[in-house]
């Protein structure tokens, strides 16, 4: 088993990677459709957490956008690169994701985070961090609205609501499944907000959750699993 060693000069403190995270958001392209719902290749990413061995796995898992089948797989095994900071989780996990993101040969297409894009605190979530980094258009797709208010959309498959802060709108809260919780989707890197819910609802077409984000946490317990093995 190869782990990813912590990058050289990788932030070590909240002071150095506020300062990272704010020199990559200006940066950030907001004013990008993206690529059409229901084409090329969407990945989903996804991370697990051995706490007490100090490791970090990550998955990345290539879906066709229109049949769901899965093109590629890939993991990376690493240490946690970072202190437990709120709003500063992606320094915990972007070097072990990138690391599964090079193994692949498929073009990963629109890459799809359990987590937040701009439906964070400073409005660079993972998934906006990753879209920077690798240049590649982006989305987060989370269970819960972190810290921002909403209120319920409509019971129908498809109903959205504003996810805000103040009057500012970061996110949505869409409903994939009649009658079940809804996920909340937010804009990571090169992608409209309108896109990013019609992406997610499409690749939601049984579960609440999409199918990119299924595939990646079922691959990245069972590479834990491995990692632990060894």
């Amino acid at each position: 088993m190869t782990i990813i060693d912590v990058p050289e000069g990788w932030p070590t403190d909240e002071t150095s990677a506020r300062a990272v995270q704010g020199e990559l958001r200006s940066r950030l392209v907001l004013d990008e459709a993206g690529p059409q719902p229901g084409t090329g290749h969407v990945t989903g990413l996804d991370v697990a957490y051995d706490d007490e061995r100090d490791l970090v796995v990550a998955a990345a898992v290539v879906l066709d956008a229109r049949t769901h089948d899965v093109v590629e797989e890939a993991t990376a095994v690493g240490r946690v690169s970072f202190p437990y900071v709120p709003g500063l989780l992606a320094f915990r996990e972007i070097p072990t994701v990138l690391a599964a993101l090079a193994s692949l040969t498929a073009d990963p297409g629109l890459l799809v985070c359990d987590g937040y894009g701009l439906a964070h605190p400073r409005r660079f979530g993972l998934a906006s961090h990753l879209g920077v980094l690798t240049g590649r258009p982006s989305i987060g797709v989370a269970k819960n609205p972190f810290t921002f208010s909403y209120d319920p959309p409509g019971q129908a498959r498809g109903d959205v609501s504003p996810l805000v802060a103040g009057a500012e709108e970061v996110g949505r809260a869409l409903r994939t499944q009649a009658g079940v919780k809804p996920v909340f989707v937010s804009v990571g890197h090169r992608v409209s907000l309108d896109n990013a819910c019609a992406h997610t609802l499409l690749l939601a077409p049984r579960f609440r959750l999409p199918e990119s984000t299924r595939h990646a946490d079922s691959l990245c317990r069972r590479a834990l699993r491995e990692a632990q093995g060894a």
